[in-house]
């Protein structure tokens, strides 16, 4: 993944030479503080019957509690604490996904305001049968990811058209963004510029070409079995007539989809689509002014603010609970549990170095992050047990990949769901590809494909 999206390389190079620190399980307190009252809000007020359930308890309100009880269970002085806090914050990957997020709502604000959402939803419904919107959602989007190494900006890029798809014929929203997330997740999974790729194969001290070989006869049939789903439960998708549309207007996102095949950076594409969307606004439309322009990208910055300060608290969340050994501990007990499995070691390492970073991920919601904390331990677990290094990299990404792709508090479904005005929650049990995958990680694990040599 580039970020949530990019880690720098600088920053995956380094990881593993830190200082080790004393693992300490009550270090994981505050960040579980953090989910009960995220989630338990949402689940009461989904019980009581309350629309719009998960919106009721802001996120970053629920983290401050957490932050603050992190601060105060620091080893050491309040200003080291607060110190320690902002160096999670502050670092290089949380300001460029800052940066992402602003700029992906600044694009969908422009070129909703000047009508390009509706004239590519227009072109999309004219050429494109009704039954084939989900698949082609599908397999844009994973282009898209695989190119750009980035799930963050493919969903920016995407969910807009997706939810203009939805808002166009009878395919519930969830199911679009759903399937722009899937596909944003394969391309963040395979692509062989994408960190957690990077990660994983640095982790493991592998070639990136060898674990693109072996996650590729995971993650492809798990596409097309995606696209097959997608494909025999649309059949009955309600065929709606296209109206007129301007296609000078439909630029804007081309040229975003074909910049993400030029290795631009993902910044660098946003912006140029910003610009040609406030070029194509002037020209098509006179009315669309200055004023409007500054409407226009303001609302988008303030559509995002809240998914942006959300990934910086938890991004200085992580940090302190890092400084304080509570991810070293968590890394430590599940190594431990994988001496329980009776299913073979090779089997039991693999489902050991599974839980490692499905665990970690889901304690730190960034899958690059993930991958990174429990490389040195999934390393150990590789040459204990005689897993192949390859099947261990690809196993990491895999699963990091998934669990990145469902859960509600992730920065890829807070901002699918920031621009499509749904719950996470809704949208979690809607990113088959994500579920789809998991199981045939699984099953590779069970029945051991693909084969390799065992001098490989």
């Amino acid at each position: 993944m580039r970020l949530v999206v990019f880690m720098p390389l600088d920053f995956i190079m380094t990881s593993h030479t830190t200082d080790k620190v004393q693992a300490r399980g009550i270090a994981l307190l505050p960040l579980i503080v953090f989910l009960a009252i995220f989630l338990g809000s949402g689940i009461y007020h989904s019980i009581i019957g309350t629309e719009f359930a998960f919106y009721q308890m802001k996120a970053p309100v629920a983290a401050l509690p957490a932050i603050m009880l992190a601060i105060l269970m620091y080893r050491g002085q309040l200003n080291t604490a607060v110190e320690t806090f902002l160096s999670g914050a502050r670092h290089a990957n949380l300001i460029l996904m800052f940066m992402v997020f602003m700029l992906a709502g600044a694009f969908a604000s422009v070129t909703s305001a000047i009508g390009s959402v509706d004239a590519t939803v227009q072109f999309g419904l004219s050429i494109i049968p009704a039954e084939f919107v989900l698949p082609m959602l599908f397999v844009i989007s994973a282009f898209i990811a695989t190119a750009m190494g980035t799930s963050m900006g493919t969903i920016a890029a995407c969910a807009p058209i997706a939810f203009g798809f939805a808002n166009a014929t009878d395919i519930a929203t969830a199911y679009a963004i759903g399937a722009v997330v899937g596909g944003a997740m394969f391309g963040d999974n395979l692509s062989m510029i994408s960190d957690t790729t990077i990660a994983a194969t640095r982790s493991l001290n592998v070639e990136l070409r060898d674990k693109f070989r072996v996650n590729i006869w995971i993650a492809v049939p798990a596409s097309i079995s995606t696209l097959l789903f997608y494909i025999f439960n649309s059949h009955n998708a309600q065929h709606i007539s296209h109206s007129q549309y301007n296609l000078w207007l439909v630029l804007p996102y081309l040229a975003v989809f074909l910049l993400a095949f030029s290795r631009l950076h993902v910044l660098a594409v946003l912006c140029i689509g910003i610009i040609l969307s406030v070029v194509m606004g002037v020209w098509i439309q006179p009315d669309f002014g200055l004023h409007q322009i500054n409407e226009s990208i303001y609302s988008g910055f303030v559509g995002m603010f809240e998914v942006a300060l959300l990934s910086m608290f938890l991004g200085g969340l992580s940090a302190m609970l890092q400084k304080e050994g509570g991810l070293e501990w968590l890394i430590q007990r599940i190594y431990r549990l994988t001496a329980l499995f009776k299913v073979g070691r090779e089997r039991a390492g693999e489902i050991g170095i599974s839980i490692l970073v499905v665990v970690s991920n889901l304690f730190v919601a960034n899958n690059t992050v993930a991958i990174i904390l429990s490389g040195d331990m999934a390393r150990g677990v590789a040459q204990e047990y005689g897993v192949n290094p390859k099947r261990a990299a690809a196993l990491m990404d895999i699963f990091s990949c998934v669990v990145q792709g469902l859960i509600p508090y992730g920065a890829q479904l807070l901002l699918a769901c920031s621009i499509a005005k749904i719950s996470p929650i809704e949208l979690m049990g809607n990113v088959y590809y994500c579920w789809i995958i998991a199981i045939f990680a699984i099953l590779a694990i069970i029945f051991r494909y693909p084969r390799l040599k065992a001098t490989a």
